[in-house]
Formats: C-alpha cells, structure tokens, sequence
C-alpha cells in the first residue's frame, strides 16, 4: 500500500499581501502528477485545507475541482483543521463520490477510511472546548464527566476510541496497518512564525505517547517538514505545508511524504513541492544591496533590512525598483549590541496572552499580577469561542 501524505495547504492565503492562490495551484497540479506517477493508493490530507473558517470563493473552487481530479485516480482523505470550519468543509460529505471521504466530525473519527489493505483514522481537529463533553467516556449510569480543558486529554480518548475499534476488528481476524491523520501540535516539533497559535489554559501541545498503537501518524499544523519521536512501532511525522507562508519558512524544503506501508515499519519518501519564487533576507547598506549584494535576489521574494546610520532618501522606491518582489522593507540602523533597540518580534505563532501582559508591562511599567493575567487569557477565550459560533 502506498500513500500520499500532506497537509496545511491553506487555500486563500497570502504572503506579506501577495495572492497565491496561483501559486496553490499549481502545488496541486503537482500533487496529482505524483498521485498519477507513483500509483498512489490513497492521499491523506491533514488539515488546514483552507486558510479561515469562510475562505474565498476563488479557493473553494480550486479544492473542489481539486478533489475531483483525485478522485478519478485515488481515494482523498480530508480531516479539517484549526484554520478550517469543520461545519463547512465537511457539507455534502454523505453526498461525496466513495473516493472522496471527509473526516471533520468527532462522532465518526473512529470510523476508519478502509483502503485495501490499510484502516485509514482521520481525526479533525480536536478543540478541547467544543470536544471535551462529546468525547466524555459515558459512566455506567449514563453520565458523562467533562474531560480535562487540555489537547492531551481530547486526543487521548480519541486515540483511545482509535485503538479499541482496530483491537476489535483484529480480534475478529481482521488485522491491518493503522494510519491516523491528525491535526496537533506534538511534543518535539519545531514550529514557524506561521502556525496559528493553539493554546488552551496555556497549553496547545500533545505528548507523542498518545499515538500509541497507530503504525504511521499523518500530522499536521507545523508547516515544517519533520520526523517526531514516538512510541515504539509508531511513526510520527508532518509533512508540511506544500508553501513557504512565512520567511521563517525560507529554509525548509516543501514537499509531500510517500508512505510505502509494507514490511515491519513504514518506509517514507520526500516528494520536493514546486518553489514559486524563493524567500531571502536581504540586510545591509543600502548601497550594497543596489549592488553586487542583491543581484541573485533581484527575483527573489525578500525582506530587506536596510542599515545606513541615518535613513535613505526614497528608500522604499529605490528598493521596490530594484527587488520586484520585495515584500518587506524596513530601515534598522547598524549599531553596537548595547545601543541596539530590543523588539520582540510578534508572529502568528506567539501566544496573544503573552502579547497582551507584555504590552501591559510596556504601558504601566510593571507585569500584569496573576488575577489580571487569568482576565487576559479569559478574555482571549472568549473571542475564540466568538469566532467558533460564526
């Protein structure tokens, strides 16, 4: 058997205000190329297919026609992630073509896509606010105890309902690999600037060790390609997004996993993903960088940091006219480490609690005390709940 393994392709996004839809496209022409010539047996996306919970119309129109090109070739799996409305990805999936299957509801994630000779587990995205009632054990008298408010403890019993349904189909004979698609943020990963941040009570990761019993784990979230360390028998590993969405990102080879599931372990390969347009960060004078310094850039997505003592007259015209793509230029003086300003850079990825008390402390001149920082986060809380409703 052989999959396909991807993820994160935030259909709708941008860069520094640069549509890529085109861009998105033609990563996913690519994937069907190598679903056509590596005669895939299945496609395994792990969430995050859109970029927001109401995306485009542009990018619903490229997953749809998208899906429908796979489908003639190979059976889709499609798990929703934090970025994705799991409502709204998942309409129609009772109306979808058997090759398409869409796994975007808790009651059915343990419900698995059976691809040949493989059980395909595809877990959307488990927010511990909207799951922890629904995946409560239910007590002998029919009540239910609230899980803990964690990502450990939802993806535990999700795990724990995996693991029971393929214990009782191997009980009865039927034994096959396990694949489980999930969207989390796994202890031992690397993040970007670019993933959205997760916590919950100031949490947002998921011990490895919850995968137990699965043979290869399809994650997704971290926009990094990656291997992280699990349990014996287990694989874990993200694919990546198949852009670079960030300049945190420059530096990481996009591509999809090929998963060979024959044998003891699960053998995988890197597909590259086409590169658009390559990121660079471009810094010095701003003589240098209008000379022999930014000549392999000239077509190059850049940030460029320019140095000069005092700032340059036109700069951001004398820049943009000589680097097309530049999508950020800013003027940061060169000087010694003790006189330099010290800016924390804020990102997708920094936790917006965080963000809040550190501007409290800019402003008031002290740290916010532990009462104020539990009104931040419940305050945080409750715009996240507001923006699940919509």
């Amino acid at each position: 058997m052989r999959l396909l393994h991807t993820s994160d392709w935030h259909l709708g996004r941008t860069l520094h205000g640069v549509d890529l839809l085109d861009h998105q496209s033609a990563y996913l022409d690519h994937l069907v190329d190598v679903v056509r010539s590596e005669s895939v047996d299945a496609v395994v996306v792990a969430g995050d297919v859109y970029d927001r919970a109401i995306p485009p119309v542009e990018a619903v129109t490229l997953l749809s026609d998208t899906l429908a090109r796979l489908a003639e070739l190979t059976t889709v799996v499609v798990t929703s992630g934090n970025h994705d409305s799991a409502t709204r990805l998942g309409f129609g999936a009772a109306l979808m073509r058997e090759r398409v299957r869409l796994r975007t509801r808790v009651a059915s994630l343990a419900e698995p896509v059976e691809v040949g000779d493989v059980l395909v587990y595809g877990l959307p995205y488990l927010d511990p606010d909207v799951c922890r009632a629904e995946l409560a054990p239910v007590a002998p008298d029919g009540s239910r105890a609230l899980l803990a408010r964690s990502h450990e403890a939802v993806t535990t019993e999700a795990m724990a309902r995996v693991r029971a349904d393929a214990a009782a189909r191997a009980a009865g004979g039927d034994r096959r690999p396990v694949v489980v698609a999930a969207h989390a943020f796994v202890v031992g990963g690397l993040a970007s600037e670019s993933e959205r941040d997760i916590r919950v009570g100031g949490v947002d990761h998921v011990p490895a060790a919850v995968f137990a019993g699965a043979d290869y784990v399809a994650l997704g979230h971290l926009h990094g390609p990656q291997v992280v360390g699990g349990p014996a028998g287990t694989t874990l590993r993200y694919s990546g997004s198949p852009l670079a969405y960030s300049f945190s990102e420059r530096h990481q080879t996009k591509s999809t996993v090929l998963v060979d599931l024959a044998g003891d372990a699960p053998a995988t390969t890197l597909v590259p993903a086409p590169v658009p347009r390559r990121l660079t960060d471009l810094t010095g004078t701003l003589d240098d960088l209008l000379g022999a310094t930014g000549e392999p850039h000239v077509d190059d997505w850049v940030r460029v940091t320019v140095t000069d003592a005092a700032r340059p007259a036109e700069l951001f015209r004398r820049v943009r006219q000589r680097f097309a793509h530049a999508l950020v230029v800013q003027h940061r003086p060169d000087r010694p480490d003790d006189a330099r300003e010290r800016l924390a850079l804020v990102t997708a990825a920094a936790d917006p609690v965080q963000v809040a008390a550190d501007f409290v402390t800019h402003v008031t001149g002290g740290a916010p005390t532990d009462a104020e920082r539990a009104v931040l986060r419940a305050a945080h809380e409750h715009v996240l709940a507001a923006e699940r409703s919509t």
